[in-house]
């Protein structure tokens, strides 16, 4: 189920022109720290230096209070939440990361993951760069300190398409912020203003917060450069055909956030409805395993004509089951998280619509659970296909050995996890479900098609085969 996964995509958020910039991105990550609790910081700039507050634990722990800000003067703020995909979780890894360069400061943030990390790291130390991180974030600034440019926005553009796979970054200088989203597009990053100040982030929701505007999404491949002049869009990198990653719709993105040009309550209750027309069920009721699956439960309830019914119960107060590190503990977690209503699913036909299977233990003791509460049978659908690759474009799902679909059939799966029926959304249902063509997103979780080459974090050799891209 999506709360099996092992890691999670990063939250960013910024803010240009606004004397209350340091506060308006603290409520900015708040409104995205269901991308990630691990770590959170803000770095801002008063127009001399910058200034920086990092740490570990969710942005209520970093940042207490918001009227206690006073250590981040500056009409200008870049911010960040972090669960870790590259690198490990410590403090050196909280973003965003500060470096000091021909004497000025350049910070970023990054939500995404590059897949030519290995050998950029070894052609850079090659070149005699130290790391301080294990952050593949950290390759930014290196790459930026050895251009020969004399400008930040160029010094950035010249670095940028020496990368390869997922990023959408903020980089912040005294004197503005640069914004850059890479080619495919992988992870969501939109543009809105807030009054005379402009503001980015990874979803609209942390807009939404602020009172902030929504005017476009960042184009794959575009950078923004955001001060005193206004904005200015460059385009240092060859176009190529976008590979928005579909996961975002099915699972992490905010239901009241829009991404790719979508609105993700509306691409979830279709995703709902194509699942009940492919994966019919006779059931008593529909339930959801809450949050992230509500939206496609009452599109799967609308469209089979069954009742829609509150079956799971979940507490707020426990975050993101897969962040668990050890097993032991996540298998604690479910519990923790999740009750079952015993007086809604005793004696009934349940069916349990669920966004994905990943590892499938979370799963199996989440049917256990309702069976325990006294269900007389429990079919479960799923709002995707089987995930049979892992992700390297900054999600941290598991290896193939731990992905289930990856070595078991649905009858396979079914059998393990103990219910009576299991049905999976089909990969063409599911791109069927959004008003961008096919070709424009990622699948390689589902297909084991990946729109880059992957290096192998081993060797840095290249591991997958790639699917054809073809300039757009």
């Amino acid at each position: 189920m999506s709360i099996e996964l092992g890691g999670e995509a990063c939250g960013v958020f910024g803010v240009f022109g606004s004397p209350s910039a340091a506060e308006l991105t603290y409520f900015g990550l708040h409104a995205l720290q269901h991308r990630g609790q691990e770590s959170a910081g803000i770095v801002t700039s008063d127009g001399r230096v910058l200034h920086s507050r990092k740490g570990m634990g969710e942005i209520g722990d970093v940042f207490p209070r918001s009227e206690e800000l006073g250590d981040l003067p500056g009409h200008m703020a870049i911010g960040h939440t972090r669960y870790s995909t590259t690198g490990a979780s410590s403090v050196a890894n909280i973003q965003p990361l500060i470096i000091t360069f021909r004497g000025e400061q350049l910070a970023v943030g990054h939500n995404g993951n590059l897949t030519n990390s290995v050998s950029l790291k070894k052609f850079l130390e090659k070149g005699g760069a130290i790391f301080q991180t294990t952050s593949d974030s950290e390759l930014f600034l290196h790459l930026v300190a050895r251009s020969e440019r004399q400008t930040w926005i160029d010094m950035i553009c010249e670095a940028l398409p020496q990368t390869e796979g997922a990023y959408s970054a903020l980089f912040i200088h005294k004197d503005g912020i640069i914004v850059a989203r890479d080619p495919q597009g992988f992870r969501p990053l939109a543009l809105g203003t807030l009054g005379d100040a402009h503001v980015v982030a990874s979803e609209t929701c942390a807009f939404d917060i602020i009172g902030a505007t929504y005017h476009r999404d960042v184009e794959p491949g575009e950078v923004l450069c955001i001060d005193a002049d206004g904005v200015r869009s460059y385009g240092p990198h060859k176009e190529t055909r976008p590979a928005f990653c579909i996961f975002e719709f099915i699972y992490f993105a905010r239901p009241d956030s829009k991404i790719f040009g979508e609105n993700t309550d509306k691409v979830r209750r279709r995703l709902g409805h194509q699942l009940a027309i492919e994966q019919p069920v006779e059931a008593d009721m529909i339930i959801s395993v809450p949050d992230s699956s509500n939206t496609a439960a009452l599109g799967y309830s609308e469209q089979s004509g069954i009742r829609f019914e509150i079956g799971l119960i979940r507490n707020h107060y426990v975050g993101r089951t897969f962040i668990a590190p050890e097993q032991k503990i996540r298998d604690l977690d479910v519990r923790l998280k999740f009750n079952p209503v015993r007086g809604v699913l005793e004696g009934r036909r349940v069916c349990v619509v669920d966004d994905s299977i990943v590892r499938g233990t979370t799963s199996k003791k989440l049917v256990t659970m309702i069976y325990e509460a006294g269900a007389k049978e429990v079919h479960l659908r799923i709002s995707s296909p089987p995930i049979i690759s892992p992700c390297y474009y900054g999600i941290d799902m598991p290896t193939p050995d731990e992905l289930i679909a990856s070595s078991k059939q649905v009858e396979e799966i079914r059998s393990y996890l103990g219910v009576d029926s299991l049905g999976y959304l089909s990969l063409e249902g599911m791109l069927s479900m959004n008003s961008l063509p096919d070709t424009s997103f990622c699948t390689a979780c589902f297909s084991g098609r990946y729109p880059t080459e992957i290096e192998s974090r081993e060797n840095g050799k290249m591991i997958f085969e790639v699917e054809p891209t073809e300039s757009s």
